[in-house]
């Protein structure tokens, strides 16, 4: 009896976080046609985000391509199908792998920087004295970090996955002798729009979701320096799950067009 209450509880509580974080969201788009545009503080933020995680999503992206041709190349040799090791991994990559490992790796470099800052800035009450001087932290904190995440996530899938696929090429081009030209016409020939488009506009989401999540947790961060820490481990955790289920959405109905 006392596990059924639990959980019933733990579902009471996440209904009211999916409640509140829709509301969050309502008045993110409530603001952001506000003016002013903030628009000074919007290109720091999109500088912050893309040039702290560039690094980190090219070694991994690198690191993927070498890893997934390495696994991959001796279960095709069997079948004698080597040759269609550049479609299958530009395609992986692009539709699938790419986008939520990038986002993954950037829910946990960026939503827990935006949830543990915005945390600190509660905790200390600097957005208290935002609101007391008559500034709107809401249009000049959370409004400015949602949309540079929107933003720069793609822009960060686009380089990921170039590199990884770079990096599947330096296996076959060390283990098959396939060069470079053959290796890239290959890719593309294999690419279609519809590979291209879809993989590409579920970033934008993965991005608004990792923005989203990390300004919520850290602008209703508790007081107490642990709430700062809570902010942005919750925001990494909420932020995770949601990133799979908004995939599992973004395939679904793209499988469904597929179908039409």
């Amino acid at each position: 009896m006392k596990s059924s209450f639990k959980i019933f509880e733990l579902f009471k509580v996440f209904l009211l976080e999916i409640g509140e974080l829709s509301y969050f969201a309502g008045r993110f788009f409530k603001e952001v046609f506000r003016r002013p545009s903030e628009f000074r503080e919007f290109l720091r933020q999109c500088f912050n985000m893309g040039n702290r995680s560039l690094l980190l999503v090219a070694v991994t992206g690198f690191i993927i391509g070498l890893v997934f041709t390495l696994q991959s190349r001796p279960t095709l040799q069997e079948f004698g199908a080597v040759s269609w090791m550049p479609s299958m991994v530009s395609i992986s990559l692009i539709r699938e792998i790419g986008p939520i490992i990038t986002a993954l790796i950037c829910a946990g470099r960026i939503g827990s920087g935006i949830g543990a800052e915005l945390g600190s800035m509660r905790v200390t009450e600097q957005i208290d004295a935002m609101e007391v001087s008559g500034t709107n932290p809401f249009k000049y904190l959370v409004v400015t970090r949602i949309l540079a995440t929107t933003l720069m996530l793609p822009i960060l899938v686009i380089i990921g996955d170039f590199i990884a696929i770079f990096g599947s090429f330096l296996v076959e081009n060390i283990k098959g002798n396939v060069s470079f030209l053959l290796y890239y016409n290959q890719v593309f020939d294999a690419l279609e729009f519809g590979d291209l488009i879809p993989a590409t506009i579920k970033t934008f989401f993965f991005g608004f979701a990792i923005g989203l999540v990390g300004c919520y947790k850290g602008y209703y961060c508790k007081k107490g320096t642990a709430g700062v820490g809570l902010a942005a481990n919750s925001a990494v955790v909420f932020t995770s799950m949601l990133l799979f289920i908004i995939d599992f959405v973004a395939v679904f109905v793209t499988d469904i067009f597929y179908d039409l």
